[in-house]
């Protein structure tokens, strides 16, 4: 499966974007998706998750409550939207796929997503 992550961009602080992420090739529908990002000199950082029924979410500590991970089964896509935006969230955002289909509980860990997009850089301005 191809995974094709868009919607980034540059956004003062306490903006919003919404990141998508576009699967090709194969539906994910079954699979558990995630988003994770990159800052240099940092190691990737979990961002969210959900699981293939969109039925159960997970965020990190960071982003809870300005973030939103969701599901559109029809469009074969993955949304993160993003609000209240920090200049510590400025990154790569990554998607991914867990492809161990129909798991009621979706990972955190990066190890487990064996498909993964290009990036997005999301930039935002104090």
């Amino acid at each position: 499966v191809q995974l094709q992550a868009s919607g980034g961009g540059l956004v003062q602080t306490g903006g919003s974007l919404r990141l998508s992420c576009a699967a090709s090739g194969r539906t994910v529908n079954n699979y558990g998706m995630g988003w994770f990002r990159l800052v240099p000199g940092k190691e990737r950082e979990f961002v969210a998750a959900i699981t293939w029924s969109g039925g159960s979410t997970r965020y990190a500590d960071s982003v809870k409550g300005r973030f939103t991970i969701s599901r559109d089964k029809a469009k074969n896509t993955v949304y993160l939207q993003m609000n209240s935006l920090k200049p510590e969230d400025t990154a790569v955002y990554y998607c991914a796929a867990d492809q161990r289909a129909l798991r009621m509980v979706v990972s955190t860990t990066a190890a487990d997503f064996d498909s993964w997009g290009q990036g997005t850089l999301v930039t935002v301005s104090s």
